[in-house]
C-alpha cells in the first residue's frame, strides 16, 4: 500500500518524463491524457497536456487523488517500458 509521501517521492523522481494520466470523472467518464511531468509541489503535481491543435494546458491533481485511484498515473520510460504510479 502506498502513503501520500511514497506517491509524491515517486513522481519527484519522474518530473520531466511523459506520462499517461488516467481521471475517473464520475458517473463511469474517464479520461485518458498524455503530457509531461512539469513540477511537483508540496500537495499536489502539475502536468503539462498538448493536443493536435497546437494549444497546450496545465492539469493539476492531488496526491490523495492517486491514493485514493481516482487518477492513475503511467510514467513512460522508454518505448516499451511503462511503470504504474497507483
Amino acid at each position: 500500500m502506498n502513503s501520500v509521501a511514497q506517491i509524491k517521492k515517486d513522481l519527484e523522481g519522474c518530473i520531466g518524463k511523459k506520462v499517461i494520466l488516467r481521471a475517473n470523472r464520475g458517473r463511469k467518464k474517464t479520461t485518458v491524457r498524455e503530457g509531461v511531468l512539469e513540477s511537483a509541489y508540496p500537495s499536489l503535481f502539475v502536468v503539462r497536456i498538448s493536443n493536435d491543435y497546437d494549444s497546450t494546458r496545465t492539469v493539476s491533481y492531488t496526491y490523495s487523488d492517486v491514493l485514493t485511484s481516482t487518477v492513475e498515473v503511467t510514467i513512460c520510460e522508454e518505448a516499451d517500458r511503462l511503470i504504474s504510479i497507483s
